[in-house]
């Protein structure tokens, strides 16, 4: 194995900075080029939960403090239309999740045998050790696959959200005690530390001990927060004074379709804030979002700082994203199932070494990218299996490279779907036999509905025919008629 991999010295131009990558490559190199260095880069993955684009202080929000975040964004460059592609069930970080680690859109990810992807060694981990990196996973995992049979370290592993306790429903009720510093509650408080400074603990101490490898390192650092129930000490939430909290400008008390589209009580998400909503509720909420958003910043912070401490940072690169976002009282909803931006739309930065300082993109990608990225970063060839695509073109800043996607598509169950193509998105909902219409360039909080308008015919169309062509792309089976007409 040993020979097999140094069978060949692949001198090439690394993405963003020159690197020498040692690849399999059987009895034939490929050319060299005058530009390199001599390691391949660590990559560091930071991933959040439920983080919608709109609550980062560097994608304008000046509400929300996240400064270790925004600091990322500064030192590198930002995608400010990132997507998840949707999902099959309510709890979308497992779909989510899925894609990411094994490379596959939506409804193919749902259809795997996931045992025997593990064993076939196509997941993401597996694909980075091939590459010669040591891999480290802590955090929350989400996907049915035991981390510790993928990854060669592991730290905490939280198979999904916190345990909600009854008093974390339908708030903030009358004679409702629950605060979300009481540790007694459980929640992201159970086992005695918060779990994002567990995350940051378990990140530091792995980071401790690879600085003094020569190996590089793939690690998968992945946050519960912000994720209900939204839960930080007392400085955090104090920080966020609730009357002060502004009010989503699309905030409604009740969304005309919930029930219809599974977002009404019969979902957990939806059930966490009472029926029809207020603005009092939703203060409440999005102060307790922000709050432990805040508080996960700062355990970024103390990352990135050990990253430093380390001697490493100028060879590393760092991406942070989430899941997907959170509605958290836009539209008159609160969880993520749903097709409008502020839930299917999430931060994602890249920092490292010839990152351009500051570049900003505005090419719709999927969050799931950063899985090919990464494997081009490593020097490895993208397998076939992988259908999202490679970043590097556009992080490096080549001449014409632009997103492959020219539409974006989005689905949960069978209940709703998305199409969004030249700056008009398109939301399908079957069971309910309407849809909506979204000018995202005028109208990027998706407060008027366009449907309705007769000269927006043509228009419906055209869309309904991109997604149609997107349904066979993605594998996706739901018979949908033009019922609207």
């Amino acid at each position: 194995m040993i020979l097999k991999r140094m069978a060949c010295l692949l001198v090439r131009r690394s993405w963003l900075a020159a690197v020498i990558v040692i690849v399999i490559c059987g009895a034939n190199c490929v050319e060299a080029d005058d530009s390199f260095v001599t390691d391949q880069p660590n990559v560091l993955f930071i991933f959040a939960d439920d983080h919608s684009f709109d609550s980062v202080g560097a994608l304008g929000n000046d509400e929300v403090m996240t400064p270790n975040i925004d600091s990322i964004a500064r030192s590198g460059m930002t995608f400010t239309r990132a997507y998840n592609m949707g999902a099959w069930g309510g709890a979308v970080c497992v779909a989510s999740r899925t894609m990411l680690n094994t490379g596959r859109f939506v409804w193919a990810a749902q259809r795997l045998d996931l045992g025997k992807e593990r064993a076939s060694g196509r997941t993401w981990a597996q694909l980075m050790s091939d590459a010669g990196y040591e891999t480290y996973f802590t955090g929350k995992w989400h996907v049915k696959l035991k981390p510790s049979d993928l990854f060669d370290h592991v730290g905490h592993v939280r198979g999904g959200m916190p345990k909600q306790t009854p008093e974390g429903y339908d708030r903030p009720a009358e004679g409702n005690a629950w605060t979300p510093w009481d540790q007694t509650k459980g929640g992201f408080w159970e086992g005695g530390k918060h779990w994002s400074e567990v995350v940051a603990d378990d990140t530091i101490e792995f980071l401790e001990r690879a600085k003094r490898s020569e190996k590089p390192f793939f690690m998968y650092i992945a946050f519960n927060a912000p994720h209900d129930p939204r839960q930080s000490p007392q400085e955090f939430v104090k920080k966020y004074p609730a009357d002060k909290i502004k009010i989503p400008v699309n905030f409604q008390s009740r969304y005309p379709y919930q029930d219809e589209i599974g977002c009404g009580t019969q979902l957990r998400d939806a059930r966490l804030a009472p029926f029809p909503r207020t603005e009092a509720d939703v203060r409440v909420h999005r102060q307790e979002y922000y709050a432990i958003i805040t508080h996960m910043d700062r355990e970024i912070g103390r990352i990135l700082k050990a990253l430093e401490d380390s001697g490493k940072s100028d060879s590393t690169y760092v991406f942070f994203t989430a899941d997907h976002g959170l509605a958290c009282g836009h539209h008159g909803l609160m969880g993520k199932q749903n097709m409008y931006e502020h839930s299917m739309r999430v931060p994602f930065f890249v920092r490292g070494p010839g990152v351009e300082a500051g570049k900003t993109s505005a090419e719709r990608i999927y969050l799931q990218d950063v899985m090919a990225t990464s494997l081009d970063l490593a020097g490895r060839e993208i397998p076939k299996h992988v259908s999202f695509q490679n970043l590097g073109p556009m992080i490096r800043g080549e001449e014409d490279a632009k997103s492959k996607y020219d539409a974006i598509y989005g689905g949960y169950k069978e209940l709703q779907r998305m199409v969004i193509k030249d700056d008009w998105k398109l939301i399908l909902y079957p069971t309910a036999e309407a849809i909506r219409l979204y000018d995202l360039n005028q109208d990027p909080n998706e407060l008027k509905d366009r449907s309705n308008e007769v000269e927006q015919s043509e228009r419906i169309d055209l869309l309904f025919a991109e997604f149609k062509r997107l349904q066979a792309e993605t594998g996706d089976s739901l018979k949908i008629e033009a019922y609207w007409k």
